[in-house]
């Protein structure tokens, strides 16, 4: 069974880096038809994609957040990563990771929240 985790702080100050890791299990960050993405959800708002890493390693992010996203991998624990920078309390959200394919997000993490606020 695939399962995703994320990790990392729940409370990051304005102007801070917020970083945080989603472990998959269950699975390879390598298996090719599958991707691996970032999706947030502010409160009371939708869901946004911030951005993915494919299977060979390249990334793919959404224009709104591209200047201050990074998205990596560390294949030999299968975890991927996310970095973003000069936060603002616009950032509070709930941040998901989840595995997508050809057809969508097919499994997704428990999601945690993120709070921006000094």
């Amino acid at each position: 069974q695939v399962q995703l985790q994320e990790s990392g702080p729940g409370l990051v100050k304005p102007s801070q880096t917020l970083s945080h890791t989603c472990t998959v299990s269950g699975s390879s960050i390598t298996i090719s038809k599958f991707n691996w993405n970032w999706i947030r959800q502010p409160p009371g708002k939708g869901l946004e994609w911030m951005g993915a890493i494919a299977h060979d390693g390249k990334t793919y992010y959404n224009p709104s957040f591209s200047s201050r996203t990074s998205i990596s991998r560390d294949t030999s624990k299968d975890q991927f990563s996310l970095q973003l920078t000069s936060t603002t309390p616009e950032d509070t959200a709930v941040y998901y990771c989840a595995r997508g394919n050809n057809l969508g997000f097919d499994i997704w993490g428990k999601g945690t929240l993120v709070t921006v606020s000094p």
